[in-house]
């Protein structure tokens, strides 16, 4: 199996520039396309919190924007995360996620491939699910 390397970056949080290399990551290739990018900012207590932007791995039709919205079921990254919000400020369907921080490199890359794995099941079902509801969506706009 094939793998990238994803660099998580700490993110000042008064400048918003990307300032320090956290770690490394190793990502499966076939995972790699659901994540748009991410960062970790450092707590007031000393700690860090990543951050992940979760997407499509290809451009959506408008109406299928609509319908993976409706169709995801955030529910199904809650074990793995901190917190899921829809980020609508994108041409696909984007979730940020958070979650601690760990410096422990095999820990990460196991949490990291546990969200992609789960993000694209649940993709791969909404994907499933809406397959026929195109006239549907087209039909509401």
């Amino acid at each position: 199996m094939d793998e990238t390397l994803i660099v998580i970056m700490e993110k000042n949080m008064e400048t918003e520039f990307l300032e320090k290399e956290l770690g490394s990551y190793a990502v499966p290739d076939e995972l790699q396309v659901y994540l748009y990018n991410t960062y970790a900012e450092l707590q007031e207590d000393g700690t860090y919190v990543v951050y992940m932007k979760l997407t499509c791995p290809n451009e959506v039709e408008d109406w299928e924007y609509s319908a993976i919205y409706d169709y995801y079921d955030t529910e199904t990254l809650s074990p793995f995360v901190s917190s899921i919000t829809e980020d609508e400020d994108n041409y696909n369907p984007t979730w940020i996620i958070s979650f601690d921080f760990s410096e422990d490199i095999s820990v990460m890359e196991i949490k990291i491939a546990e969200i992609l794995s789960v993000h694209k099941a649940e993709l791969d079902s909404v994907f499933e699910a809406i397959a026929d509801k195109k006239d549907e969506y087209l039909n509401h706009e």
